[in-house]
């Protein structure tokens, strides 16, 4: 499988942000409100340093920029084991579902790449 372009990834990390943030706002407890935010403030900080490649670069592969973004799929994981205790409202739910996979496999596939 070819390597994800900065442009696509920028794209499916915008997504998931904009989903995280419905999810923050309808979750139901601090700790679930909690666990997203830690979420959102990881990919925000992976979103602002792609913003600051130049248009010119977003047709290269992607590859991660900040620490906290290693780190982040087992928090991913752990949010789809919980996801229908945490998302309450059925489309983010479902939009939610579509979203996750891409990523975690953006994810991984850079944490292969490395090893």
């Amino acid at each position: 499988m070819p390597p994800t372009s900065v442009a696509d990834t920028l794209r499916e990390y915008l997504s998931l942000l904009e989903l995280l943030d419905d999810a923050y706002w309808e979750a139901a407890s601090i700790s679930h409100k909690d666990m997203i935010y830690d979420i959102i403030s990881i990919f925000s900080q992976e979103v602002a340093e792609l913003n600051k490649l130049s248009v010119m670069d977003h047709h290269y592969p992607y590859e991660v920029i900040t620490e906290g973004i290693r780190r982040v799929v087992p928090k991913l994981e752990r949010l789809d084991d919980y996801r229908e205790d945490v998302i309450q409202r059925t489309q983010t739910l479902t939009d939610f579902r579509d979203i996750l996979s891409s990523v975690i496999g953006i994810l991984e596939a850079q944490m292969d790449d490395t090893v």
